[in-house]
């Protein structure tokens, strides 16, 4: 069995078997969790982690869901939570996961989809350069190639500077090298300059991507980003 949303906002059982019922219930879950999203994240947050990124993740992952024949449900429910309690601020891998388990508990979803999006949101994360990664559900495949596709690019490099401003990251010191980090803490911890960062994560991730929908996207992005490192580098020595 599962539960349906009434207008009233409680929710009451439906046949499993009634499609159109399953249907209405799950629409009221993604406008509700929609709403969630926005109010909790904000459309004037700083960093580049606002509501704006998890639309557009939420939209690029439906796309690549589509063509790679994943659930758009799950997709979408992981995409709009993704950034809920993330890491970066909470300080916690648990957080966010469980923040999203308890919101989904509250609507009355699925168990299974609860875990699964659960899953996905604990695992999805860049954590370093040379930190293993867990292997994801084509859902979760969609959801992450989507998050990391936000990060390269025009868009990608506009989050990069307000996220470093965020953290008070120097733009550059051409003495810092890069650091390949081997572990989450000394990746999350790091003091490292916001262009280093392009080295650190946002050059490598194209080659990461998981769908080949993701990877196709990727493409046009990753050359933004070579381009705009070799402008920058012009600049900064003076040779244009």
């Amino acid at each position: 069995m599962v539960r349906r949303m009434t207008s009233a906002g409680q929710t009451r059982m439906t046949d499993p078997d009634d499609r159109a019922s399953i249907d209405r219930f799950r629409a009221g879950v993604i406008r509700e969790t929609t709403l969630f999203a926005r109010k909790e994240l904000g459309v004037e947050e700083s960093t580049g982690h606002d509501w704006w990124h998890v639309d557009r993740v939420r939209m690029v992952a439906l796309n690549i869901a589509e063509c790679e024949g994943a659930d758009p449900y799950i997709v979408e429910l992981a995409a709009l939570l993704h950034d809920i309690e993330d890491y970066k601020f909470s300080g916690s891998d648990e957080a966010g996961p469980r923040a999203a388990a308890e919101w989904l508990i509250s609507l009355g979803v699925e168990d299974e989809v609860t875990k699964e999006v659960a899953g996905i949101i604990r695992w999805m994360s860049f954590r370093g350069a040379k930190v293993e990664e867990v292997p994801l559900s084509l859902e979760g495949e969609c959801v992450q190639d989507a998050d990391r596709l936000d990060a390269i690019g025009a868009i990608g490099i506009a989050r990069v500077f307000a996220y470093g401003g965020h953290v008070k990251r120097p733009i550059h010191n051409p003495d810092m090298a890069p650091d390949l980090h081997t572990s989450a803490e000394s990746y999350v911890t790091s003091k490292g300059t916001s262009i280093n960062h392009f080295h650190e994560k946002l050059l490598l991730l194209k080659e990461r991507m998981k769908t080949p929908t993701g990877r196709r996207y990727a493409d046009s992005r990753h050359e933004r980003l070579v381009e705009f490192l070799r402008d920058f580098d012009a600049e900064w020595t003076g040779a244009k």
